[in-house]
Parts: structure tokens; sequence; C-alpha cells
């Protein structure tokens, strides 16, 4: 598993959680974000889901830095990412490093970018309400 939960330093969110109402149901708040993006990288739909993937493309993919979390709100974003993800350090635009759930070795993916609107329009309730019963579950 990639531990999350081990490190200290900001996680650089792309996707699902990028919407502070999955933050706030899977962490019970929403974390200090930036705006944040990462050169060399691009937010990658994967066919048939409703999620993306960070792989290396061109341009840069943008998203947010959170910072000032939790080891227990570190737990729960190990689990809600689990290991479709490979966990790596990458470096910001400007210079600075976040931790961030990229694709693995194995994964294939759709040569167009996540329409994070059709995710919202589309998943977000049903994304939402999966969270606030992931944490009741891990948090007992």
């Amino acid at each position: 598993m990639h531990r999350f939960s081990e490190r200290r330093q900001p996680l650089f969110v792309y996707g699902t959680l990028l919407f502070p109402e999955i933050l706030d149901a899977l962490l019970g708040r929403v974390p200090d974000a930036e705006p944040a993006s990462v050169p060399g990288w691009r937010v990658a739909a994967l066919p048939g889901l409703a999620y993306p993937v960070l792989v290396p493309g061109s341009g840069a993919a943008p998203g947010r830095l959170l910072s000032g979390l939790s080891e227990s709100e570190r737990r729960i974003v190990d689990v809600y990412e689990d290991d479709w993800y490979d966990l790596r350090p990458l470096v910001l635009t400007d210079g600075r490093t976040g931790w961030a759930f990229t694709a693995t070795a194995s994964a294939t993916v759709s040569p167009g970018d996540w329409d994070a609107g059709a995710f919202a329009a589309g998943h977000l309730a049903a994304y939402v309400e999966g969270c606030a019963a992931l944490r009741a579950e891990l948090l007992g």
C-alpha cells in the first residue's frame, strides 16, 4: 500500500478530492487548500470510470495543494485512494513538492482529459454519500 499516512508533506489533489463536498464527507472538514499545478502531467479520464488518474503528459495538470492533514485524515485518504494508484512526490510549478496519487504502470487511460463538470453533474452526489459512509465505517 502507498501509505500517505506516513507522510507529513502536503497532498496534491486533481480529481474527486477537488470537491469541498467530498472532502467534508470524507474527512469531516475541508482542509486548507490552495491552487497548484504540476508540469509534465495531465489529469486523464479512465474508460468507463467516473474518477481520473494523473499521468505524464504535456502542459501542467491543475489541482489544489492540501495542507495540515492530521494522521487520521491521511489514513482515510489512503483507504479512499486504495491500491489503484502509486504515491509519489511531484515538483509543482512553483517549485514546492507535493505528494500525489498517480497512475500505476498497468493503468489504461483515455486519450482525453477528465471532465470535472461532467463528474459533478453525474456522480458528485453519490460520491459524497459513499465518502460519508466510508468515514463512518473507518471511524466506527
